[in-house]
Order: C-alpha cells, then sequence, then structure tokens
C-alpha cells in the first residue's frame, strides 16, 4: 500500500470543504487513496470504469458516488468511455466535518450509517442522480459562505435516506467493520479469523446462540446478504487482495481462501465480480498506478 499514489488534496484545515467543477475528455486521474472523505458526480461518463477497492464496474452515463476510506484505493478510468464533453464535480470534505458528538444525534442517524458504508465505497441509484443533480450543480456554481455549507448538509442527508449499493468487499480492506449488532459482529469476526476451513450455517448459528433458521433470517436483515452470501464475500475478499498484492497462482489463492475447487471458486468469483481471477489480476495491474 505504501507504493499507492496518496493524493495530496487543496483542502486546508480552515476549509470545511472543497469543490472541483470539470469539462473533459478523458479521464486522466490514476489509482489513489486521501484521507479526505469524497462525494463524486460524473455525467456523460457511459463506459468509463470505476475501480474502488476490489470493485471493477462500468458505470452508467450518471455517476455518483461516496468514499470515506481513508486507504480505499479508487479511480475512474477511460475504459469504454467515447463522450468528448465529460462533466465531473467532485466535493472533499474533511471526515470531522459532522463530528462524532453530531452524528451520535438520532437526526443523522442516517448520515453516520452512510459513512460506514462508504468506508467501502458506495454508489447511488440513477433515480437518486436525477433527483440530486441540479442540488449538486447548483452548490458548484455557489460554494462559498455558511449556505453553501448547509447545503451539502442537506446533499448529504437526503444521500442517506437514499439506496445505495456497497462497492469494496468488507475483507479486501483490514480496517474496523462495524455491524451496530454484538452478534453479527462476532458472527462476522469467526468468519474472518476460520475463512479458510470449512465453515457451517450450524457453527456459526450455535455461536451466538441461535438457531440456524433464526440466524438465518437475522443476518440477512442486519447485512442484506444471507449467510452464504456472506461468507463467500469475505472469501472473495482476500482472493481479491491476494490477486493484487500476490503472485500466488489462481489455483493457490482459491484454495488458501477456502474454496473447495477451483470451478466453484472461478463460478461465483465471476457471478460476484462480472470476470474471472484471471481477468480481474490482469484489468487491476492495467489500473494501478505505482510511485
Amino acid at each position: 500500500m505504501e507504493s499507492i499514489l496518496r493524493e495530496v488534496t487543496p483542502l486546508s484545515e480552515r476549509d470545511c470543504f472543497m469543490i472541483f467543477t470539470r469539462t473533459k475528455k478523458e479521464f486522466t486521474y490514476p489509482v489513489h487513496i486521501h484521507a479526505e472523505y469524497e462525494l463524486n458526480f460524473i455525467e456523460n461518463g457511459a463506459g468509463a470504469k470505476r475501480v474502488v477497492g476490489d470493485s471493477m464496474e462500468d458505470i452508467e452515463d450518471l455517476e455518483l458516488a461516496l468514499i470515506t476510506g481513508p486507504s480505499l484505493e479508487h479511480a475512474w478510468l477511460n475504459n469504454k468511455c467515447e463522450s468528448k464533453e465529460i462533466k465531473e464535480i467532485t466535493i472533499q470534505f474533511h471526515g470531522d466535518l459532522l463530528n462524532d458528538h453530531l452524528l451520535q444525534k438520532n437526526q443523522f442517524r442516517t448520515v453516520k450509517e452512510m459513512f460506514e458504508k462508504a468506508h467501502y465505497g458506495v454508489v447511488f441509484s440513477q433515480e437518486t442522480i436525477l433527483k440530486m443533480k441540479n442540488r449538486l450543480y447548483s452548490l458548484a456554481s455557489e460554494a462559498q459562505g455558511a449556505h453553501s455549507v448547509l447545503k451539502l448538509f442537506g446533499i448529504l442527508y437526503d444521500l442517506s435516506l437514499s439506496p445505495m449499493r456497497e462497492l469494496s468487499s468488507r475483507s479486501f480492506k483490514s480496517q474496523e467493520q462495524s455491524y451496530d449488532s454484538r452478534r453479527i459482529e462476532r458472527a462476522y469476526n469467526f468468519m474472518l479469523e476460520n475463512y479458510n476451513k470449512e465453515i457451517r450455517l450450524a457453527d456459526v448459528a450455535d455461536l451466538v446462540g441461535m438457531t440456524e433458521v433464526a440466524f438465518s433470517r437475522f443476518i440477512k436483515k442486519r447485512t442484506g446478504r444471507n449467510f452464504i452470501d456472506s461468507l463467500n464475500d469475505i472469501r472473495l475478499g482476500h482472493a481479491t487482495r491476494m490477486l493484487v498484492d500476490t503472485t500466488h497462482s489462481i489455483v493457490e489463492i482459491c484454495m488458501v481462501c477456502g474454496f473447495n475447487n477451483l470451478s466453484n471458486f472461478n463460478r461465483i468469483f465471476k457471478k460476484k465480480k462480472g470476470c474471472t481471477p484471471r481477468e480481474f489480476r490482469e484489468n487491476y495491474k492495467e489500473s494501478r498506478f505505482f510511485l
């Protein structure tokens, strides 16, 4: 991670936020990380590739993503984008702009939860972006004074009430995770520590003192993923990290990460990531920029 490009932004301690607007013909900034939170809007970018952690996806004409992880690699790359008038609005702000004391208040609970999800990157639906588009352009046109900060707060709050999708696998990053449930945290910690072994639903359910049926419903309600998907996400997170950071063969990574055979690993990987492990490794190498 020391070799990935670390962006030094012009956001000072005296600024609440910085906003950058540009119209361009191509994406030129490489995969990078930075400590500041970032809300990135793109219009006319269909076909560009979004890289966030171990997530690589082609974007649609409109794109809106929030990233709050200080060590989460991210970038938007040309890929298949043919537009000659790409519009981009990037808003960067300090992680303590809404401090912990404020985020603990009931009225800001959804914003706190959104920031926690955005440690892994989140993307918003086309419907949500259409609703926010004019407000983002309005903020970009008058990003001065206290009213602009209140506008940003309003945008963040409304986004926190909207559907969003996490991008990077949680186990791709080693940072501490929060699930707002001791049982879920205990179950996930167990899976994180034993992902390379056989793990049965009965083992995890027994660990948290629940029946298999009750735990299946509980984890789905709390995380939006069932037990098998949760376990596979953890295994895939470790697998993608190894594909990026090591020269181990695909077969070795398959076995080390707890998948029982190569064909099963390839099938699950392609279903979740949209490409094979080999294609993922090749694509990621092309995307990364090293100092």
